[in-house]
């Protein structure tokens, strides 16, 4: 969570947004995202430069000697953050104007790409020069706040808190999955090279992101430099959906400015018709919404005949398996329900995954992971489609601590089950000899089976209970007389003082 200095600058800006007359929270949003962007294109082509001289390839930057902006050529150099920010106020808002944005929302207009796809609309909204010039000299102060956090995820938390602020003016407010939990979701599936990845409730593409991060931290050599699995990983491995053009937005610039040329990130309902996606993607990643219900005539039918429900946390999951290739994992977060159930559609949704496909892992996770955006009790589920069963003993592990306070703050604490939740999972042979009464404990099938598909860890996990030994009533009753006289003895002691 964004706390300190930072959250107290990135309030600022929100105050000079006010002050300048942009009040509506998206508006707000989606200016700093667009400024954000423009300030990361610059950094990027940079970072790309200095690898591109390194490795000894060529390379060749988007603000090129001159840059066509319309019927006029202009100096590319005058289009980085890092030269126009130093303009005058009237200069620079001139520039951002008549120069900046419409190169911005060009580019890559020469395909169809995410980027050119949302960024096609974009409008600059802010009102006056000196509005613009404190808006740019409050981001510097941020990213120099940023850069002094030596946080590899500041990025999603400073969204995070952003997007809070949209919860909090009333609208219909989003909060993303915090990034330990995403990451740990990526460490569990481990995506490899030849992986094509969706998440058909994309949000901010946080999931998306850190699958990416993953392979370049663990397949560098192949994602950077091997040319068929790079021109993969930019422009085919990455899918996400969202109903929410601002998301879609900060999506497609989030996944760019992370180094993924051509995301395909598209505005789609994933659970209607207009979805047909299908033995698609080798690996899902998701937070689908749990919210409320749906129209039952906007949902594609054949998800209503894997469980006719209007549920969006059933139908998602009969989505993530009709959108799935044979041997495709997925690792999905699931509100507690889901788990246990007793609906006709909660069990027919747990029976498929069970019977017709290989339920690898129920983790479940305490209540707070989510605030404060939200208090639900929620599970992760990781399974593989295989289409003929599969599932033969399946992994639960009962976390109880994800290195924060379950609290509001939210504040980091020693205790962390994620590290070990990640290597008892690659490591499932192991928990074999592992009692019920432990964290982690492996249950068969059959077991399952016979409680109904019930996948609530309470079902199958044991408690110790150890006897406690009371003295006998007699024992009791004499010292309770003793005490009595000592507390007689004493108030005829105060009797005798007054």
């Amino acid at each position: 969570m964004i706390t300190g200095e930072l959250k107290n600058k990135i309030d600022g800006l929100w105050d000079i947004f006010a002050a300048g007359g942009l009040v509506n929270p998206l508006d707000v949003i989606e200016q700093i995202t667009y400024l954000m962007f423009i300030h990361d294109l610059d950094e990027t082509d940079d970072r790309k430069s200095r690898e591109s001289v390194m490795l000894g390839l060529p390379f060749e930057s988007i603000f090129a000697e001159e840059v066509q902006i319309g019927d006029r050529k202009v100096s590319g150099r005058q289009l980085k953050w890092s030269v126009f920010r130093d303009f005058p106020a009237g200069q620079m808002y001139s520039v951002m104007q008549e120069w900046v944005f419409p190169f911005i929302k060009n580019l890559h207009a020469d395909k169809n790409s995410a980027y050119s796809k949302y960024m096609g609309d974009a409008i600059f909204k802010l009102p006056t020069p000196l509005v613009l010039s404190k808006v740019v000299d409050c981001l510097d102060g941020i990213y120099s706040q940023m850069a002094r956090i030596q946080d590899t995820d500041i990025r999603g938390d400073v969204y995070e808190y952003l997007l809070s602020k949209i919860s909090q003016s009333g609208l219909n407010g989003q909060f993303r999955t915090p990034r330990h939990i995403i990451r740990m979701m990526v460490e569990l599936t481990a995506p490899t090279p030849d992986d094509v990845i969706c998440d058909p409730a994309c949000g901010t593409s946080g999931f998306l992101i850190s699958a990416g991060q993953y392979l370049k931290e663990n397949y560098k050599a192949e994602v950077m430099f091997n040319r068929e699995k790079r021109e993969h990983y930019m422009n085919r491995m990455f899918t996400g959906y969202d109903m929410d053009r601002t998301m879609l937005r900060i999506g497609a610039m989030n996944m760019m400015t992370h180094g993924v040329d051509n995301p395909f990130i598209e505005y789609r309902d994933s659970l209607s018709e207009q979805n047909t996606d299908k033995d698609k993607y080798t690996l899902i990643l998701a937070n689908p919404p749990f919210k409320g219900s749906l129209d039952a005539d906007t949902v594609s039918p054949d998800l209503l005949k894997v469980c006719k429900t209007k549920k969006t946390e059933l139908l998602f999951l009969a989505l993530f398996l009709r959108m799935l290739k044979i041997g495709g994992r997925c690792a999905c977060i699931v509100p507690d329900g889901v788990l246990f159930g007793s609906s006709t559609a909660h069990k027919a949704i747990r029976r498929e995954i069970i019977d017709n496909n290989r339920l690898e892992a129920v983790i479940s996770m305490p209540s707070g992971v989510f605030k404060p955006y939200a208090g639900v009790s929620t599970g992760i589920l990781v399974f593989t489609k295989t289409g003929h069963g599969g599932t033969d003993e399946v992994f639960f592990y009962d976390m109880r601590a994800d290195g924060f306070s379950l609290d509001d703050k939210r504040a980091p604490v020693a205790e962390n089950d994620i590290p070990d939740i990640v290597s008892r999972f690659h490591n499932r042979d192991a928990e074999k000899s592992r009692a019920r009464t432990d964290q982690s404990f492996l249950v068969p099938k059959d077991e399952i089976v016979a409680n109904g598909y019930d996948l609530s860890i309470n079902k199958y996990k044991k408690t110790d209970y150890v006897p406690i030994e009371y003295p006998p009533t007699s024992q009791i009753i004499a010292e309770l007389k003793e005490l009595e006289a000592e507390i007689q003895k004493g108030i005829e002691e105060l009797e005798g003082m007054v």
